[in-house]
């Protein structure tokens, strides 16, 4: 089995799906603007989407592992056209807030759905490079969709781009119902093994989500952060809103160019030789954008940045692949992406706590260190409990502690 084998079916869905998604996340504020919001009140709006997708995780996993990947991830579409119906149509601010966090919830299945199934069906020699293009296929939609999403609301209003991500999610949708899987039901082990609950499950894997889980945090967090702080220190700077946009989309373009380099390397070298990197380049860089004074400096860091994250596209997917007890792993990811996704609501409110008390360059520095410290979580875990950690505890298995299947079985 090979990555182009199982692009109509993973790739290509996921692709269309987060292109949707990428369109109608920078016209969320917009719409809540439109429709009487704050503008405290439209960046809640925004954050709703997180919200919702962190409520989505767990249930996602419980959805996918009754059910099927292809069942959830139908589901998903449907419910989502519906909750994007409910965006487009919102009169009042708290319809679209009700809307918004339903659709974040819908991302969540989509998402998880397909990454178990490719963490069953993928050869492990392939597993990396497979999450890093999943992973690489939400940070191209993140890219090209708000492109795609400019064209369409101009000259019309901004709530068109809900019409847009809908369409998106109907042609998701219909090639996820079409085109056949590769393989047989993802979760066909865990409709043969006796039924587990998520908190039976958190309970008996508590040392890998206490530990490991605790630095897919950090880096969650580190992850998102750069989503606030460069826009915050961009007007800090007297940056206009234009101008920013180009940084970020320079930032953006270096982000989607590295997910399957760093996706190979990960596979032959091991996953240190990318996750650790990757948070001390993002952690650094995040350290570094307060001592920038002018464009120039700006868009030399933020492309530092989008580099530190890209060529980490998919390492927590991955990892989640390699340590998931393979007869509940639907449910284990579920618990998993709550780690991360909780991190990165978290990230993002240190910095703006720091600026409401007077100092935004103290909050980004503090999340450029907490980059360090992840990378140092990460060291201190991975190999625990990933035989695929480096090289050489791919041949020889993951030292210490047994591994969360292991521990399952005990």
């Amino acid at each position: 089995m090979s990555l182009l084998s199982v692009t109509p079916a993973v790739f290509l869905p996921a692709l269309v799906f987060e292109t949707g998604m990428g369109a109608l996340t920078p016209m969320l504020a917009l719409s809540a603007r439109e429709l009487g919001a704050s503008i405290g009140e439209a960046g809640l709006v925004l954050a709703l989407l997180g919200v919702g997708q962190i409520l989505g995780d767990v249930p996602a996993g419980a959805l996918a592992a009754r059910l099927g990947d292809r069942k959830a991830m139908l589901i998903a579409a449907g419910v989502a056209v519906l909750t994007l119906l409910g965006c487009a149509m919102a009169r009042t601010v708290w319809q679209l807030e009700l809307a918004v966090t339903a659709t974040g919830a819908t991302n969540a299945v989509f998402v998880l759905a397909r990454q178990s199934y490719l963490a069953e069906i993928i050869p492990t020699r392939l597993r990396a490079r497979a999450m890093s293009t999943l992973g690489g296929m939400s940070r191209v939609g993140a890219f090209a969709g708000p492109f795609i999403g400019a064209l369409v609301v101009h000259d019309n209003p901004v709530r068109s781009v809900f019409w847009l991500a809908l369409g998106c999610t109907v042609v998701a949708g219909l090639i996820v119902l079409f085109v056949p899987d590769v393989a047989g039901p993802a979760t066909s082990r865990e409709h043969r093994s006796p039924a587990v609950s998520v908190r039976s499950l958190v309970v008996r894997h508590r040392r890998v989500f206490l530990t490991l889980g605790v630095a897919v945090f950090l880096v969650g967090a580190v992850r998102a952060t750069r989503q606030t702080v460069l826009p915050l220190w961009a007007e800090h700077l007297g940056l206009d809103p234009a101008t920013t946009s180009v940084v970020f989309g320079i930032a953006g373009l270096v982000d989607t160019m590295t997910f399957y380099p760093s996706g190979k390397i990960m596979d032959r070298a091991g996953r240190l030789w990318i996750a650790v990197p990757s948070m001390l380049i993002l952690g650094l860089a995040q350290g570094l954008l307060p001592l920038t004074n002018g464009l120039v400096s700006l868009t030399v860091v933020a492309m530092f940045m989008g580099f530190g994250n890209g060529i980490g596209a998919g390492i927590l997917m991955t990892l989640g692949a390699d340590v998931a007890p393979p007869e509940v792993r639907s449910k284990f990811l579920g618990v998993w992406r709550l780690c991360a996704d909780s991190g990165s609501a978290g990230g993002p409110l240190v910095v703006s706590a720091a600026a409401t008390l007077g100092s935004l360059a103290a909050g980004i520095v503090a999340m450029g260190a907490m980059g360090v410290v992840a990378a140092g979580a990460l060291i201190r875990w991975v190999p625990r409990y990933s035989a695929f950690a480096t090289r050489g505890t791919a041949s020889k298995g993951a030292p210490g502690e047994p591994s969360p299947a292991e521990e399952g079985s005990q």
